[in-house]
């Protein structure tokens, strides 16, 4: 199994939105992509609401089955789609990807 983490610091105000609207955006849609993408075993995404200055604005925790359907994941249309407009709103992102 692979364990896929994201976090990401997002922009005050960015497409329109300030950050707490594209954190419900970014949200809303990396939960309904497990509906869209079947590689998608499980997803959970958190809106921080710790206040520290090291501290990231979005979590995404999800797994996969294989390294293989991870990168299906990463490269289908819906994700990218997704990816686009996380990068016009984040600042900062880490990722971990690891096995189990």
């Amino acid at each position: 199994m692979i364990k896929h983490i994201v976090m990401w610091k997002l922009k005050e105000f960015a497409e329109g939105n300030d950050k707490a609207e594209n954190a419900k955006i970014i949200k809303t849609d990396l939960e309904n992509l497990q509906e869209k993408i079947n590689e998608l075993k499980f997803v959970e995404v958190g809106i921080n609401i710790n206040n520290s200055p090291q501290a990231y604005d979005v979590v995404l925790y999800s797994q996969f089955e294989s390294v293989e359907d991870l990168n299906i994941y990463q490269n289908h249309p819906e994700h990218v789609k997704l990816a686009e407009f996380a990068k016009k709103v984040v600042n900062e992102r880490v990722v971990v990807d690891y096995e189990v």
